[in-house]
């Protein structure tokens, strides 16, 4: 049984975290420099964005985690490290800065960096002050280093679950930012997780790269994909449970904690787009085979026209057909049905691709809550897939017109 706990990434054994401000950030209320740290040897794997202009801390990282392996995460937040000569020497003494106050190899860190892409990000700060993040260390951690990461997010965002293998108690937990420029192909935010399960690297990497197609992958706040996205996770074995080597049994409930962790954090970050009022969540079912459910489901949540119908409340199912009907899902039109639900309840405003008679005021009022389910059936088969996201609101234009400034 997948059991929800405390502690975020500092949940599983021999992790430590720490968040401060270290002067990146012009807002001294607002940490700016994170770092999180195994305290055993530990295998590594990570999934970065397939946006072909790529931060210079992805190329470090990919570098650095050849081996399978590493130690620590140093992160900053205010400045991106992108489209800027020298990132990735500037990556590098990033890492180096970290191994030093903690005693290993710039090779054994990961490195990553968000924020404002083509200015230059000045090591001076994080020289002085990197000392002091060592010494922040502490296995109640996860929340600072959280808010040493985050941008545009408006709260935090950590996770944490505790699961039995091999007859031992193991552990996953993360921590994530992310708030805008959030859409699929990678997993468009920044996410570390850590983990005290026994697992080889490659197969840490099978499972890391095959969860986020049904987990980051189908998440979109805005339609842009980053520059700098990255999801990593560290496995220290330190739980010590028989080493995960294959597929089996032990690898199947490895991948329902991850994906239990993932999925939540992705609902985290929809519910907290940049403007956003409301999670929304598309789930569609009767699709020919996965795929199609996964492209359906996608395109749904990233409709800018959906979003907006449901910021308004309005049950302008048209709008899901329309998105369904250009997402590349093979479909019968006059097979698909769409239902609303929420809290407030259920409502059918579509059946074989045509309008039923439904109350606007009950549409309205179950459209009216912060959480909406878009469930969309294909008629088609038996695969179904599910995506998040949120509305689009006046706060969304405001928030990115101003970023810089």
């Amino acid at each position: 049984m997948i059991q929800p706990i405390d502690g975020g990434v500092c949940a599983p054994k021999g992790f430590q975290a720490a968040g401060i401000h270290c002067g990146i950030r012009k807002y001294k209320t607002k940490k700016d420099l994170s770092l999180i740290l195994s305290e055993a040897p530990a295998t590594a794997a990570a999934v970065y964005t397939r946006n072909l202009v790529q931060g210079a801390p992805i190329a470090v990282t990919k570098a650095h985690l050849a081996d399978g392996r590493a130690r620590a995460v140093i992160v900053n937040s205010g400045i991106a490290n992108t489209c800027i000569a020298g990132g990735e020497a500037t990556a590098e003494e990033m890492c180096a800065l970290a191994a030093g106050a903690l005693g290993l190899e710039a090779s054994d860190l990961i490195v990553a960096s968000t924020g404002v892409i083509g200015q230059s990000l000045d090591l001076e700060p994080i020289r002085a002050h990197i000392g002091q993040l060592a010494a922040a260390l502490s296995p109640e951690g996860s929340l600072s280093a959280c808010e040493g990461i985050m941008t545009t997010d408006t709260r935090p965002k950590q996770v944490a679950v505790e699961f039995e293998l091999g007859g031992k108690r193991c552990r996953i937990g993360g921590i994530a930012k992310g708030s805008g420029m959030i859409h699929p192909d990678m997993a468009t935010m920044l996410v570390f997780l850590t983990t005290d399960a026994a697992i080889s690297a490659p197969m840490l990497q099978r499972a890391l790269s095959g969860d986020i197609r049904s987990s980051f992958n189908m998440l979109s706040v805005d339609g842009d994909t980053s520059t700098n996205d990255m999801v990593s996770i560290l496995a220290n074995g330190l739980a010590g449970n028989p080493v995960i080597e294959a597929e089996g049994p032990d690898f199947e409930t490895f991948m329902a904690a991850l994906n239990s962790v993932t999925v939540c954090l992705c609902r985290l970050i929809a519910g907290d787009g940049e403007g956003a009022t409301k999670l929304l969540e598309c789930r569609v079912s009767g699709a020919k085979d996965l795929d199609n459910a996964r492209l359906a489901a996608r395109s749904v949540i990233s409709s800018s026209l959906v979003k907006s119908a449901m910021f308004g409340a309005d049950a302008n199912w048209g709008r899901v057909l329309c998105a369904l009907g250009y997402a590349g899902a093979e479909l019968d039109v006059q097979k698909v049905g769409v239902r609303f639900a929420s809290k407030a309840g259920e409502i059918l405003v579509c059946e074989h691709g045509a309008e039923v008679d439904f109350s606007e005021e009950e549409a309205k009022r179950i459209l009216s809550e912060d959480e909406i389910d878009i469930l969309v059936s294909l008629g088609h088969g038996d695969a179904a897939a599910t995506a998040w996201g949120c509305d689009l609101t006046y706060d969304y234009v405001k928030i990115n017109g101003e970023y810089r400034s």
